[in-house]
């Protein structure tokens, strides 16, 4: 196992863990203390502390990951012979050399020839519909859409597209692609049209998993209809497979010879007399298997690539020694597959034995009590909610809360964007009866899950992180790359993890590493604003780029403004995102209008509603405001960070590079005329 050369001196210190201070919230038991994942694992690795395992792992993290591995049970279909290989740095790292797996097989096959009978899969529908498959019967189903999507002409590496919300077809969906080495792209549900199709035509998809339609609030939502308009733009799908969820409800666009239905059979004869696609051949752990987009400042989304040995046992290790989710326990994770915690939940609950609960709808339908209901019916054990999702529910009160069984809860987790401490406290106290920890997480879809992390070892602070994940030598540097405490600074990362994107789809090498590594010498740069207080408790500060956090949903504003440009009246656009007491943050867009127009609050409200109809409900913008010019560089960049310090009366910072100081003023002027914009 080859270790790297990172500057130790500047991680080694952490006084992350077994620390307490002001204002602690909740302290382990001593059963955890004892028995929980993390401790059997810091017990098997023969390091006497979490900081001791923490400085060996940031030293070698191919010893790190090597245990790690162990101790999860990867069921290999060969044990790696190296585990990493950075011989071209750490931006290229390679991972479990001579090793072979397929993260499907090794998800599905060891619990079910285990335990046929146990508990896989609990879905709900928005309707109170529910579904349960055993170990067997997840087994049984992902071998019938292997077969039916080899037989409809899916082969390893085509991109598959799967548009669904979750639903029990969308786990067998992304298993069976996952079994045919075929590499499927997870597109958020809410999406227009136009936004999907770029995601397709991007990756270049032969095939694209839909459904008729779902369920939202009550209504049913045609997705087919949705896809179809999709597809016209994207001449790459040649196949649209359709799961029957809305039935007879709803009316459906069909195109004979493209559109095949997802519970027909693949074939005639007995499955049992071939072998199940795919299983013939040898996965290298280094084979992509997803390749899902994340939204930068400029240009068109970018396609992290994510391999069968990367996002999955990143997922699985985080969820073990974070979340001490093991066999036996039941995984919620309010999400969505479009979301990076959709395909998290998926592989991470599944290589871990547990059970994963879904559910179709909206939080607070039929009623306030749903989540609630769910977690008591379905006895979860470990719930995921993001800070937006709390504070909607916290204002119906504590009595739907109170209306359920919680007891079955363990842990709490969040993620998506930071917390203020009013809804957090609620959470802990109202939710977690104050006895569940709540494990704070956050990271990214480059890295596969988490970054900074709580535990189940370590006290916690409201609204923060333990540190650290466990095994990751993440840190908070200063503008020239030194190590800060005490004070804001870039959250970074100082060697290689195995969930690391392979780089990105149809781009060459420099763009990933201009993005993630080129600041400083083998360091990770992630994009968050982080800082660590006098007791080593870590925070999350926001973003540090332009990016846009959405309801935990983070968007690219180059997405926003290509959709705001596409009206006929306007010239340029900039998006920002702004806190909101419910949502976290939202979108404001501010637009320059072509010669003879004035913005009057039907046309910005035209303009909203062009948003609105390239990329989904989710992301209207809450204002369309009209400015005279866009605040720009003298190279011609906009500032969009100066344009949101002006829209917020906050300090702009250095404003050296910028044309025109005119433009800010104006920007002020409008963000305090409430008549001046719409929505």
């Amino acid at each position: 196992m080859e270790g790297l050369p990172y500057p130790l001196a500047m991680v080694l210190e952490w006084p992350i863990f077994g620390r307490d201070g002001d204002g602690v919230a909740w302290r382990p038991t001593p059963e955890l203390l004892h028995e929980s994942q993390l401790a059997r694992f810091l017990r098997s690795t023969g390091e006497t502390s979490l900081e001791a395992l923490q400085a060996r792992a940031v030293a070698d993290p191919g010893w790190f990951w090597g245990a790690a591995a162990d101790d999860l049970g990867i069921a290999w279909g060969r044990p790696p012979s190296t585990v990493l290989d950075a011989t071209r740095g750490p931006a290229w790292a390679r991972w479990w050399l001579g090793g072979e797996l397929n993260y499907a097989r090794a998800a599905i096959d060891p619990r079910a020839a285990r335990e046929p009978d146990g508990a896989a899969l609990a879905w709900e529908g928005e309707d109170g519909e529910v579904r349960r498959l055993t170990n067997a019967d997840l087994a049984s189903a992902v071998e019938t859409a292997t077969r039916r999507l080899h037989a409809l002409g899916v082969r390893p590496g085509e991109r598959v597209g799967i548009l669904l919300p979750m639903l029990v077809e969308t786990v067998v969906a992304v298993l069976a692609l996952g079994r045919l080495r075929a590499i499927y792209t997870p597109i958020f549900s809410g999406y227009a049209a136009p936004a999907i199709a770029a995601r397709l035509a991007d990756c270049e998809a032969s095939t694209l998993i839909t459904a008729d339609g779902f369920l939202r609030r009550g209504a049913w939502v045609p997705l087919k209809s949705v896809a179809d308009e999709a597809v016209a733009a994207a001449p790459s799908v040649r196949c649209v497979v359709v799961v029957r969820r809305a039935g007879d409800a709803i009316s459906i666009p069909w195109l004979e010879g493209r559109d095949a239905w997802w519970h027909e059979p693949a074939e005639a004869e007995d499955p049992g007399a071939a072998p199940t696609p795919g299983d013939d051949v040898a996965t290298d752990p280094e084979t992509p298997y997803m390749l899902i987009y994340t939204s930068g400042t400029t240009g068109r989304p970018k396609g992290a690539v994510h391999v069968h040995g990367g996002f999955p046992i990143k997922g699985a290790q985080d969820l073990a020694h974070q979340f001490d989710l093991g066999r036996g326990d039941s995984l919620f994770w309010f999400t969505d597959l479009g979301w990076m915690m959709g395909p998290w939940a998926i592989s991470g609950a599944l290589l871990r034995g547990a059970r994963l609960v879904l559910y179709e709808g909206a939080p607070d339908f039929p009623g306030p009590d749903r989540l609630w209901s769910i977690v008591a019916r379905h006895r979860v054990t470990h719930l995921g909610l993001s800070p937006t999702v709390i504070r909607a529910l916290m204002a119906h009160g504590e009595d739907p809360v109170r209306a359920h069984d919680r007891s079955s809860l363990r842990v709490l987790g969040s993620t998506g964007e930071p917390w203020n401490p009013d809804p957090w406290w609620w959470y802990f106290r109202v939710v977690g009866e104050g006895r569940c920890p709540i494990i704070n997480y956050s990271g990214g879809t480059e890295v596969s899950g988490g970054i900074v992390s709580g535990n189940v070892l370590g006290p916690i602070k409201p609204a923060s992180f333990s540190g650290p994940c466990i095994g990751t030598a993440a840190d908070v540097v200063d503008e020239v790359g030194h190590s800060v405490r005490g004070t804001v600074g870039e959250l970074v990362i100082r060697a290689p993890m195995p969930g690391m994107t392979r780089g990105f789809w149809r781009d060459d090498e420099g763009r990933y590493e201009a993005t993630y590594w080129s600041r400083f010498p083998d360091t990770w740069i992630h994009g968050d604003w982080a800082s660590i207080d006098a007791d080593g408790f870590w925070y999350i500060q926001g973003r540090s780029d332009d990016t846009l956090k959405i309801a935990g949903k983070r968007v690219g504003p180059a997405e926003v403004e290509s959709a705001a440009v596409s009206h006929p009246a306007v010239l340029e656009a900039a998006a920002i995102g702004v806190p909101h007491e419910i949502k976290g943050e939202v979108v404001v867009v501010l637009v320059v209008l072509r010669p003879g127009e004035t913005g009057d609050p039907g046309l910005l409200a035209a303009i909203a509603g062009t948003v609105t109809d390239q990329l989904g409900k989710p992301l209207k913008p809450e204002r369309v405001a009209a400015v005279p010019a866009l605040p720009k560089t003298r190279s011609g960049k906009v500032m969009r960070r100066a344009i949101r310090a002006a829209w917020l009366g906050l300090d702009p910072g250095d404003l050296s590079g910028l044309d025109d100081p005119r433009t800010l003023e104006a920007i002020q002027a409008i963000a305090t005329d409430h008549d001046g914009g719409a929505a």
